[in-house]
């Protein structure tokens, strides 16, 4: 199991300094943002230096988070979706880093659901073509207010794109938030479809949308309306053992000392993780 440093939670940091937040705080691994590696990288940085200093000081790169608008499906949007996909894949090689996760957003709204599978397992067939020839695995991040919101439709997505180096994400706050998806769901999944766990609270509303998220997701681990306990029971009883990353989405916590932010994310994924 690894306790990794989630790169949104630090939103105000850069990669490097990061790195040695997660090893001052004692976390073993690190979620990058896709954002901030894109901006390191555009901005010139070497990203072998950064794969470097991740070694130098045993933090395990666990995922880059996230190849947006994977919904992107025609012409030249489609084009920008793919070469993006490159970059991030050649970034998580070079960082040797397992994940890259995928997000499908609301390009779809309004469609059948038949019509959504389709479309979103089409363009999940040739990113995951993409990510393999990198040995990268992709992991789909379902979000609560989008066409594909639960553990469900995840998991039949995945079932018709036919890839072995596709999982998902267990993002506590987009499925309890999009309603469809119980811990018991979870906890009858098979491990190895788990990728990674988004470690999270929050609270919701009716008819929630992208523009709601900071304010109904402004909260710690433990401190919003989610059984944080009971969903990370859910992923624990189905054997994952891998990587978990407190995910921090508030604009308000932003702007503390972001250093004991996440310092107070690692003791609380301690408390309910490793009770």
């Amino acid at each position: 199991m690894i306790l990794a440093q989630h790169a949104l939670t630090s939103m105000h940091c850069n990669c490097m300094t990061e790195v040695k937040m997660a090893k001052d705080l004692g976390y073993g691994g690190i979620e990058f943002l896709g954002a901030k590696i894109h901006r390191f990288i555009d901005n010139g940085a070497d990203i072998n230096k950064l794969s470097l200093l991740c070694k130098s000081n045993n933090i395990d790169p666990v995922c880059i988070n996230a190849l947006d608008n994977s919904d992107r499906y025609k012409g030249t949007e489609l084009e920008q979706l793919l070469n993006e996909c490159k970059k991030l894949c050649n970034a998580a090689k070079t960082l040797e880093c397992p994940t890259l996760q995928v997000v499908f957003r609301e390009r779809y709204k309004g469609k059948t659901w038949k019509e959504v599978c389709k479309l979103t397992a089409n363009n999940l067939i040739k990113l995951a073509d993409i990510a393999k020839e990198y040995n990268v695995t992709l992991q789909i991040e379902p979000l609560a207010w989008a066409p594909m919101s639960s553990l469900k439709q995840c998991l039949e997505v995945i079932d018709k794109a036919g890839k072995n180096n596709v999982g998902m994400v267990i993002d506590f706050w987009h499925l309890w938030a999009g309603g469809l998806t119980t811990p018991k769901d979870v906890s009858n999944l098979d491990s190895n479809s788990i990728t990674g766990v988004h470690f999270c609270d929050g609270i919701t509303k009716n008819n929630i949308t992208a523009d709601d998220e900071a304010e109904l997701r402004s909260f710690l681990p433990g401190d919003g309306d989610i059984d944080v306990q009971e969903w990370t029971d859910a992923v624990k009883a189905t054997g994952y053992d891998g990587s978990w990353s407190a995910e921090t989405y508030s604009p308000f916590h932003w702007e503390m000392d972001l250093y004991e932010l996440s310092r107070e994310c690692k003791v609380r994924m301690e408390k309910f993780i490793l009770n």
